[in-house]
C-alpha cells in the first residue's frame, strides 16, 4: 500500500512538472507570435525597420544580456509548483519598479538586472516552497519612447528598449550637418543630466559614452564648432569633431592615428575656408606649413582642410600602357577593340633596371600581354625590348636602366577564332574576351538559312574539347556551322538522281525496243 502512495506522489509530481514548466513559456511564446500575426501591413513594415536598425526588441536577447535592466511594461512568466498544484503567474512591471510575486511578497526592482530579478525571486518561492522547480522567463521586453532635440532636423520622438544604445538611434536621418556627436546631453526622467562622446566609444572602445537609453530621456544633441578634414599620409585620413584647444598636433596624432611611413611634415597644405574676421564661406586660401608647425601645434579653424605629402610623390615615375591590368583609358572601346588598353602610373628608385622593376611588378601583366614585342618610348626614341626572360628568368641581368618619364608600352598578343561552314564568309576573325558563338558567326555574315536549320554547330577549342553554345569562346577555337538543311541535302544529290533515272530509263526504251 505504502509503494503504491509513494508511486501515485511521483506520477502527480511527474505530470504537474510536466504541466507547468515547458508549457508555461511555450504558451506565452505562442501567444506572443499569435499577437505578432495580427499586426497590419504597414505595423509589418515598422517592425522590419527596427530589427534592421538593432531597434527590435527580444526577449532572448534579453535574459542572454548581463545589461539588460528591468524596465516598466516588461511581462514575466512565473512558474512553480506549490506542493502537487501548479502554479503559473504572470508578472508586469509598472513606473513605481513594485513587482508584487503572487501572493509572496513584493520586490522592489529599480536598478535590477533581469538576472538579478530573476534571483530574488527564486529566492522568494523557494523559501515559501522548497524544491518546487522555479521558472521565471522575460516573455516581453518593453517598448518606450525617448525624445532628440537640438541640432537635428526635427525634434522627434524615436522608439526604443532597454538594450538600445545611444549611437542606434542618432543616424544621418535625424543629424544635420552641424551636429555634435561628441558633446550629447542626455537627461532622464528624474532630472540627471550626463555628457557624452561617441567618438569616444567608435575609436577608443569606451561603452561608457554609448549608453543604453531609459524611458523618459531626453537626449539633446549640441551644435559642433571645429570640424576638420585630415587627408594624405597619415594611417586614418578623415573628418573629424575637434574640441576646443586641439589643433593640428592632435588632429594627426590622435584622431589621423599617427603618420603614414612615408610621410612628409615639411609639405603640409592648409586649406583654410573660413577667415576668423570674415566669417565668409569664400574667403578661401591656401596655408603652407612645415615640421615645426606640427610641433608647435598649429591652431585650426572649423573646416579647415589638412593635406600631408608623402616621400613616395616625390620619387620617379615611368608610364606602363598596353595589355595589363589597370585603368582604362579613355580611347579604349570594348565594342570594338581585341582588349581594353590600360595605363599605369607607378613609381621606381633612382638606378633601378628594367628586369628587376618588372619582375617586382609582374602581376600587372595578363594572358594577353604580348611580352616578347614590348618597346620602350624615351625622348621620342622607340626601344625594342623582350621582357618575357625578365619576368621569368631570375639570373637574367638587364644593363637597360629605367629614366623618370620612361613610357612602357606592352602590346597585346592577337588571337582568332576560325568560323567555317554554312556561314555567309567563313574565316579567321580577331578573338575578343567573353562573346559567345553567336558573336563570330555574325562576324562571318551569320548563317546560310538554305544550308543551315536550326543555327546548328559544333564548337571545339584549341584542346579539341566540344563547348556548348552558352560557353565564352577561348582562343583559336573553331566554330562550324553545319550544312543540316533537308532541301540543300536534297539538291546536292538531285542532278546525280536525274542523271541515274535517265540512263535507267532510256535504257529501258532500247532494250523494249530491241525485243
Amino acid at each position: 500500500m505504502k509503494i503504491n502512495k509513494f508511486i501515485a506522489v511521483i506520477l502527480t509530481t511527474y505530470f504537474t512538472a510536466q504541466a507547468v514548466f515547458p508549457q508555461a513559456a511555450v504558451s506565452a511564446y505562442i501567444n506572443e507570435a499569435k499577437s505578432r500575426a495580427k499586426l497590419t501591413q504597414s505595423a509589418k513594415e515598422q517592425l522590419s525597420e527596427e530589427k534592421s536598425s538593432g531597434l527590435l526588441n527580444n526577449a532572448q536577447l534579453a535574459m542572454s544580456s548581463a545589461d539588460y535592466l528591468v524596465t516598466p511594461g516588461d511581462i514575466y512568466s512565473l512558474a512553480y509548483a506549490a506542493g502537487t498544484n501548479a502554479i503559473q503567474y504572470t508578472i508586469s512591471v509598472d513606473t513605481t519598479y513594485k513587482v508584487r510575486v503572487a501572493n509572496l511578497g513584493i520586490l522592489d526592482v529599480k536598478g535590477k538586472t533581469f538576472l538579478q530579478f530573476k534571483q530574488q525571486v527564486e529566492l522568494l518561492v523557494t523559501k515559501n516552497y522548497p524544491m518546487s522547480g522555479v521558472q521565471f522567463v522575460l516573455v516581453t521586453p518593453a517598448n518606450f519612447k525617448v525624445m532628440i532635440k537640438g541640432e537635428v532636423k526635427s525634434t522627434t520622438e524615436k522608439g526604443a528598449w532597454a538594450l538600445t544604445r545611444l549611437s542606434n538611434i542618432l543616424d544621418e536621418d535625424t543629424l544635420t550637418a552641424y551636429s555634435s556627436t561628441r558633446d550629447v546631453l542626455i537627461t532622464s526622467a528624474d532630472g540627471q543630466k550626463n555628457k557624452y562622446d561617441l567618438f569616444k566609444s567608435v575609436r577608443l572602445g569606451d561603452q561608457s559614452q554609448d549608453p543604453y537609453l531609459r524611458p523618459g530621456d531626453t537626449i539633446e544633441i549640441n551644435r559642433c564648432t571645429k570640424k576638420v578634414q585630415v587627408t594624405g599620409a597619415v594611417e586614418r585620413p578623415g573628418i573629424y569633431e575637434l574640441f576646443d584647444g586641439e589643433n593640428l598636433q592632435a588632429l594627426i596624432t590622435l584622431y589621423g592615428n599617427g603618420l603614414a611611413p612615408l610621410a612628409d611634415t615639411s609639405r603640409i597644405e592648409l586649406y583654410r575656408k573660413l577667415d576668423n574676421s570674415k566669417k565668409t564661406a569664400d574667403a578661401g586660401q591656401k596655408i603652407y606649413l612645415k615640421t615645426a608647425d606640427v610641433e608647435n601645434d598649429y591652431p585650426l579653424i572649423n573646416y579647415d582642410t589638412v593635406f600631408i605629402a608623402s616621400y613616395e610623390e616625390l620619387m620617379p615615375i615611368i608610364f606602363i600602357e598596353g595589355a595589363v591590368k589597370g585603368e582604362l583609358t579613355e580611347a579604349a572601346d570594348s565594342t570594338n577593340s581585341v582588349a581594353n588598353t590600360s595605363k599605369l602610373t607607378l613609381t621606381f628608385n633612382n638606378g633601378e633596371d628594367y628586369a628587376f622593376f618588372l619582375r617586382k611588378n609582374k602581376k600587372i601583366f595578363m594572358p594577353e600581354s604580348d611580352l616578347k614585342n614590348a618597346y620602350v618610348i624615351r625622348d621620342g626614341e622607340s626601344i625594342p625590348m623582350n621582357i618575357e626572360p625578365m619576368l621569368y628568368d631570375a639570373t637574367y641581368y638587364s644593363n637597360v636602366q629605367i629614366d623618370p618619364n620612361d613610357t612602357l608600352i606592352i602590346p597585346f598578343k592577337q588571337y582568332f577564332v576560325t568560323v567555317s561552314g554554312a556561314v555567309a564568309n567563313p574565316g579567321r576573325y580577331p578573338y575578343i574576351p567573353d562573346r559567345t558563338y553567336d558573336y563570330y558567326v555574325g562576324l562571318a555574315g551569320g548563317f546560310l538559312k538554305e544550308k543551315n536549320t536550326g543555327n546548328s554547330v559544333t564548337i571545339t577549342n584549341i584542346a579539341g574539347k566540344k563547348l556548348s553554345k552558352a560557353d565564352f569562346i577561348t582562343p583559336e577555337t573553331n566554330i562550324e556551322a553545319k550544312s543540316n538543311s533537308f532541301l540543300y541535302g536534297f539538291n546536292l544529290i538531285a542532278p546525280v538522281l536525274t542523271t541515274i533515272l535517265s540512263i535507267v530509263t532510256t535504257s529501258i526504251l532500247v532494250y523494249n525496243q530491241v525485243k
